[in-house]
């Protein structure tokens, strides 16, 4: 059962289809986040990645993982109404098995080390048990009136 669902994910986060990636926290500690993302045959970016052969780009578990990190980073801070969080580098990136139609795509979100407006993330991500990509990444705080990083 979800922590969070959707519609909090929405209140939290600025993304929404096809960009919003997230469709549940499962978990939320001071310094870990589990959220899951189910991969439907629906998704966009199926019809050119690859039409015959379905896969989920990387990048898109990574920024998956990204916004799972957002959720952490602005479920901290009591005025997150004028808080958006952004990717601003990635790190030893890896991907070990690929993500089709039909997957339940399990991101493990923890804080490595943070200050008031960056944070240092590792991210796994997960089909069943097994290990299908990694990624080290910043995430920077903003007002949302700032704009982008």
């Amino acid at each position: 059962m979800a922590l969070i669902d959707i519609a909090g994910i929405r209140r939290l986060l600025p993304h929404r289809y096809p960009m919003l990636l997230v469709d549940q926290i499962v978990l939320l500690e001071d310094d870990r986040v589990v959220a899951i993302k189910g991969v439907t045959a629906n998704e966009p970016f199926f019809q050119g990645h690859f039409p015959e052969y379905p896969v989920m780009p990387g990048v898109l578990i990574v920024e998956a993982m990204a916004q799972a990190a957002g959720v952490l980073v602005l479920g901290k801070i009591p005025d997150r109404e004028n808080k958006q969080v952004f990717l601003a580098g990635v790190d030893a990136a890896r991907f070990r098995r690929q993500v089709v139609p039909g997957d339940l795509l399990r991101m493990e979100v923890k804080l490595v080390h943070g200050r008031p407006t960056r944070a240092k993330m590792e991210g796994k991500a997960y089909v069943g048990e097994t290990l299908v990509a990694e990624a080290t990444f910043l995430c920077v705080l903003q007002d949302k009136a700032a704009g982008g990083a």
